[in-house]
């Protein structure tokens, strides 16, 4: 049995081993154990080395199908992928038919591909993990768009499973309401987060990737707010991106040195720490699709402050078990002051919270898969 992955996530292939971003490769070493070969069709970087962020595939039988990177916001790049769509719709086609089980990872331009391609295949069985905002109200670009009525309608897509994040109106039932999962029931804590006492430091998180829809600048201007108004606040910062500068910048101008580190990309482990040692996720994102972040920090009782977007609004039981804002300094000042004064408040939240994400363990997450491979 063949199971196929189109996806547009950049791999690195090094001394006989596939990298990818480390969420997503777990998840999807946990769709291949069953199958006795995968084909991988996705854009790849020979030889480069993988950074703390990456880690293998686990599967004695790969084949990998490396194609040029989809770009279509510039001139140059935006050329050489109009010349390489043919190669690449070829190479979906042949890999489709060979194919027992299809998996698409949209929203993306190779999900779009496959989107498309797969319509030749009406026999195959076939999933699809749309990791994006399914909300049909949400602004989103016109590929996504179509992506999403490619799968949703069961005409062009046959035999198809789509894994999408919350429940929306208008889905048929190629549509199925997903999760995902970072912990297992093994790491289950039942210790107690409390509200900082008097004099204790308050510890902040920020996990993501250092771009503008992520508003990581956002969450330094709360801090720099919070210790203006006398809190002994710390800001841990994970993740890269091309707003690093910017945000050392700030830093620098405004003395936060001594409040907030920008740790880069860490490991699982390393990421793991932070969240049982922080009070609070400061997560202001523009678009989401399930923020695994906002389910981690909420596994280790660290509770999230964030925007409502996509199903973030369910998966904090509207307010039950975070707090949803809009992204700005002075609500996530405000929303701390106000469990200064209710700390139980904060205990309670903090209990929900975690009460909420230990159902969504790696355990659960696994078989819901086995039932759809």
């Amino acid at each position: 049995m063949t199971f196929l992955i189109v996806t547009h996530v950049i791999h690195k292939s090094l001394d006989g081993k596939i990298y990818g971003y480390a969420p997503y490769i777990r998840e999807m070493n946990l769709w291949i154990p069953s199958f006795s070969k995968v084909i991988l069709i996705a854009p790849t970087l020979e030889g480069a080395k993988p950074n703390p962020i990456e880690i293998p595939y686990e599967h004695p039988n790969i084949e990998l199908v490396a194609v040029q990177e989809i770009d279509l916001t510039r001139g140059v790049t935006a050329a050489k992928s109009f010349w390489a769509l043919p190669g690449i719709v070829f190479k979906l086609a042949k890999a489709m038919k060979e194919a027992d089980h299809i998996h698409l990872r949209c929203p993306g331009n190779m999900g779009l591909l496959g989107c498309l391609v797969q319509i030749l295949f009406p026999a195959k069985k076939k999933t699809a993990k749309y990791a994006g905002n399914w909300d049909p109200e949400s602004e989103q670009p016109f590929t996504y768009k179509l992506q999403q009525k490619i799968l949703n309608n069961p005409l062009l897509t046959k035999n198809m499973k789509a894994l999408v994040y919350g429940n929306w109106p208008g889905t048929s039932d190629n549509i199925l309401p997903f999760f995902t999962a970072s912990y297992s029931e093994s790491e289950i804590e039942e210790k107690v987060k409390s509200f900082p006492e008097p004099g204790e430091p308050l510890r902040l998180i920020f996990v993501g990737g250092l771009v503008s829809g992520k508003n990581p600048l956002v969450a330094l201007e709360s801090l720099k707010l919070l210790v203006a108004h006398g809190f002994d606040a710390h800001l841990d910062m994970c993740g890269s991106g091309a707003q690093e500068g910017i945000l050392r910048e700030y830093i620098k101008e405004n003395l936060l040195d001594p409040y907030v580190i920008l740790h880069g990309n860490v490991n699982a482990s390393a990421l793991k720490k932070y969240y049982q040692d922080a009070h609070f996720l400061i997560f202001l994102s523009d678009s989401e699709g399930w923020p695994k972040v906002v389910a981690e920090a909420m596994f280790f009782g660290c509770l999230p402050i964030t925007t409502s977007v996509s199903c973030v609004p369910d998966m904090l039981g509207f307010g039950q078990r975070g707090d949803l804002i809009q992204k700005e300094p002075q609500l996530v000042l405000s929303v701390i002051e106000y469990y200064t004064g209710n700390p139980h408040a904060y205990q309670d939240k903090s209990d929900r919270a975690r009460e909420w994400s230990h159902h969504y363990t790696l355990e659960l997450f696994e078989s819901e898969i086995l039932k759809l491979v």
